[in-house]
């Protein structure tokens, strides 16, 4: 069977290889992640865009890291889990806070408000649970940050579904699953 597989600069066209050089700079190396989306240097160059984009909506970088890790792990994607758990540990968000992010159970309120709605959106297919979406306006964000919501959801679910299809080697600190670490 033919794998979706990681680039390496020598095997990716030269528009790939443009871009892992400034995914390099900018990141300090090559996340296998991006290396997989090299395949299609049009898709990569979109998505880098698309998700750097997001940097300037309505969210800060710790709600936009809490949003990564809920979808993530929603849509069962370890390499991202493990990814955006080390972001959001360099966001200021402890290992146990991590955790509860995954799992959409946060001390701070605006936090599980947000992520239990990013969750919903994932799991209904873009029919989030009503009641969700009143405490998201409750909390205090509008319909700006809503439609945010929903690129910070559609930004991590395409890494996501790209990283179950390929299964890169995870080259992060290895997030294991909730029930082993809720369990310790």
């Amino acid at each position: 069977m033919n794998k979706l597989h990681a680039l390496t600069k020598e095997t990716a066209s030269e528009k790939s290889k443009q871009i892992f050089k400034g995914i390099e700079k900018t990141v300090g190396r090559l996340p296998n992640i991006y290396a997989v989306m090299g395949n299609s240097a049009n898709a990569l160059s979109s998505y880098l865009i698309f998700s750097e984009s997001q940097r300037s909506g309505s969210f800060n970088s710790k709600e936009i890291e809490a949003v990564a890790l809920a979808v993530s792990e929603e849509n069962g994607c370890n390499y991202c889990t493990s990814a955006h758990t080390a972001i959001a540990k360099m966001n200021g968000f402890s290992q146990e806070e991590t955790f509860l992010l995954r799992t959409g159970i946060h001390t701070d309120e605006k936090l599980n408000v947000l992520t239990n709605l990013a969750k919903s959106i994932v799991a209904n297919r873009g029919r989030a649970n009503e009641n969700l979406v009143n405490a998201f306006y409750a909390a205090g964000y509008d319909e700006t940050a809503l439609v945010d919501l929903v690129a910070l959801v559609i930004d991590k679910t395409f890494t996501n579904y790209i990283g179950r299809l390929a299964k890169p080697e995870i080259d992060f600190p290895v997030a294991h699953p909730l029930n082993n670490e809720l369990a310790a």
